[in-house]
């Protein structure tokens, strides 16, 4: 039960906050405040600190304006304290991320009396390596000789030459302390192709072993977070801990407190955190030259050669025979791609994930030849962290690190292989959902590969078993975690169990008295999309002409890239479309037009449908052409509708339908961003009002206004 301590702790960070800033309460905050308090304030530990029980996971749908980040914050700040656990708050988008630590957080700290401190969790992809660094300015010859290897196994691009300057500059600040090490820090642009070769990751660091260890950016920063009462990141960062074992970066899960917010997207990135892709061309070259980057390794007396002479013929002769075999499946797999189209990427998905017999033992004597390398080249690396653990370098240490980077990325690189054959070798039980396998044609000027991938169709029991049933306490945030007014798609995507506490909170935003829903009269439907577009030609002037400004969402950039080139040259100068800006300059390019009483139009897919803020005279009407259904070509919502299918259920009522209609109240959520906000949606699609599952979604809208004129 929630301690009366710890309750009046929250109550009193509340109202201190409230008055401070002198805000009155909201209704829907302080439910939610009240529901996370409930859920994780009761949870119980043993003598060890461990959570004892079922796991411990509100979710929360919060309607825009509810102050979602002060809610959590308040309540989540205090028990983290009180169970003396780490807070860990994740976002999906940058941008949110950026604004909970650089405004959300200080002003809390500052308004509501809680003492805490908190702190930025990146991978070490964001830190400069030092090791890197130094070598690269240095050029010595065993760095030049691994970053040979690197570039001829495709594991490293460097087209351009090595911009001196800015490494130095670089090295010369973090000496003085003038930087802190960290790319987002770093005052300038820097190109990818340039961070590339000073950046390491978790296969290529050689941890306490490096020279540079006690000045390590990336660990100095861990050990800030190891004090952190609160940590900001984002849901990747803790998908790619998780897959680590948890604990790698971010604390243990079983030592954490999370919040997801935004996380609606949760599901998604967990997929694509666990599914498997391979290249056969490039894995092939990849194989060519894995001997040679051994033999390099023995005539530089990295590994021992009595060793070396032993399992380099082994992985000589399992590489040759990979790269036939790959050759010989590529020959077998390219008779069931569609032909080639101008539009569309060819594609042949495996009907419910089920191989042939004659692939699917084929693809097991690939995964045994991949096992062998794996082995190899795992006692490769080992063979050179012992060397760097004896202290006593006949190698110089520098040189050992190097080493021992490229044997690493060389065994993820067999790892990665090894896991994709795994999956299309086996047969999924039949009584669990099934992966997805697929197979991509990829095609440009002379580069062509064919690529395999897989793909569980669900992240359910991924998330149930890493992170779930593993975590002290979880809170999952959005404004959008319903769909047609039910928590059943978020249920079946996140894998959450039965003691998962649900629970919808109003929005303060008065949306039947600020905002107007219009269906209007069209004779045509999405169903033929040549007049569908031609109506939106025509009619589109005529809805654009009394507002600053605008945002026009499409399902297709094809569509939207038709209406644009058809409409007249003084409408196109007010348009901005994306693809042709990035999306960052095209909100400021738009914002600067309305604040010089100059109306904008954007044009958007997508992405702009949602975490992006346009309050007030920025976006007045928001037209959307379509009920935003998925497109039916992706492989893993395919083999779910299948899988579903077969058990008997309508994938378009249950993924389909609840899906766009998720999509649609994000766009929807697009017009009303503040309390004063006001404007109109016009939807362009009378399938909203004309079909039974059009009226199942406009009733999950939130309640608009709503003009419906007549057919």
């Amino acid at each position: 039960m929630l301690s009366s301590s710890l309750k009046q702790v929250i109550q009193d960070a509340y109202r201190a906050f409230l008055n401070s800033k002198q805000l009155r309460p909201r209704y829907g905050q302080k439910l939610m405040i009240a529901d996370i308090a409930k859920t994780i304030g009761e949870i119980e530990e043993d003598d060890e600190g461990q959570r004892v029980g079922e796991p411990a996971v509100c979710v929360v749908e919060a309607g825009t304006g509810t102050g979602k980040t002060v809610a959590y914050a308040l309540a989540m700040i205090p028990i983290a304290q009180e169970y003396e656990k780490q807070l860990v708050i994740a976002t999906a988008t940058v941008a949110l991320q950026e604004q909970i630590l650089f405004k959300d957080l200080p002003d809390i700290r500052q308004n509501s009396g809680l003492s805490f401190s908190f702190a930025l969790a990146k991978g070490r992809g964001r830190y400069v390596c030092l090791s890197k660094l130094d070598n690269i300015l240095h050029d010595g010859a065993s760095t030049l000789v691994t970053q040979d290897l690197f570039v001829a196994a495709g594991l490293l691009n460097t087209d351009q030459p090595h911009d001196r300057q800015t490494y130095q500059t670089m090295l010369d600040k973090f000496a003085s302390s003038r930087w802190d090490g960290d790319r987002d820090s770093w005052p300038d642009v820097v190109e990818d192709k340039t961070w590339q070769l000073v950046a390491t990751d978790h296969v290529q660091c050689s941890n306490r072993r490096c020279t540079y260890f006690h000045q390590c950016a990336f660990f100095k920063a861990r050990e800030r977070l190891g004090e952190a009462d609160v940590i900001v990141t984002n849901h990747d960062m803790v998908l790619a801990d998780l897959a680590l074992g948890g604990g790698a970066v971010l604390p243990a899960p079983s030592k954490t407190l999370y919040v997801f917010d935004e996380g609606h997207h949760l599901p998604d990135k967990a997929l694509n955190h666990f599914n498997h892709n391979s290249k056969i061309h490039s894995t092939r070259a990849w194989l060519e030259q894995l001997p040679k980057s051994l033999l390099q390794m023995r005539d530089h007396e990295v590994i021992e050669r009595a060793s070396a002479e032993k399992f380099i013929p082994r992985v000589e002769q399992a590489c040759e025979q990979l790269r036939q075999d790959l050759l010989i499946w590529q020959q077998q797999i390219m008779p069931l791609l569609p032909s080639k189209d101008e539009q569309v990427i060819p594609q042949y998905r495996f009907a419910h994930g089920v191989l042939p017999d004659a692939l699917r033992e084929s693809a097991g004597i690939i995964k045994t030849q991949f096992a062998l390398l794996v082995d190899i080249l795992g006692r490769v690396s080992e063979q050179i962290k012992q060397l760097l653990d004896q202290k006593n370098y006949i190698i110089p240490q520098h040189e050992l690190e190097n080493w021992y980077a490229l044997a690493g990325v060389l065994l993820l690189r067999a790892e990665a292989n090894f896991d994709l054959w795994t999956v299309y070798s086996v047969e999924d039980d039949a009584e669990a959902p099934p992966n997805a396998r697929w197979v991509t044609w990829h095609g440009q000027g002379g580069q062509t590969d064919l690529e395999l991938s897989c793909s569980p169709i669900l992240a359910a029991k991924t998330l149930r078993q890493n992170l779930w049933n593993r975590c002290f306490g979880a809170v999952v945030t959005s404004a959008t975690l319903t769909a047609l007014c039910q928590f059943d798609r978020f249920k079946m995507r996140a894998g959450v169990t039965d003691s998962t506490h649900f629970v919808v909170v109003p929005s303060p935003l008065p949306y039947q008295a600020a905002a107007r829903l219009v269906i209007p009269s069209m004779p045509c439907t999405p169903k033929d999309p040549e007049l569908h577009t031609a109506f939106i030609i025509d009619y589109l002037p005529e809805l654009l002409s009394t507002q600053l400004g605008s945002l026009v969402l499409f399902a297709s950039r094809r569509q939207m890239e038709d209406v644009y080139a058809e409409m007249s040259g003084a409408w196109q100068d007010k348009i901005l479309m994306q693809g042709e800006l990035s999306k960052q300059e095209i909100i400021v390019r738009h914002k600067k037009r309305i604040d010089q009483q100059q109306a904008s139009v954007i044009f958007g897919l997508a992405s702009f449908a949602e975490g992006i803020d346009l309050p007030g005279v920025y976006c007045e009407h928001v037209i959307i052409a379509k009920i935003p259904f998925a497109a039916p070509d992706n492989p893993v919502e395919a083999g779910l509708a299948e899988w579903i299918e077969q058990r008997g259920g309508n994938p378009f009522m249950q993924v389909t339908v609840p899906d766009a209609a998720t999509k649609l109240v994000q766009a929807c959520g697009r017009l009303l961003r503040h309390e004063k906000d006001q404007g109109i949606i016009t939807l362009l699609d009378r399938r909203i009002v004309t079909q039974r599952y059009g009226k199942a979604i406009l009733s999950s809208l939130p309640p608009f206004q709503q003009e419906i004129q007549p057919a």
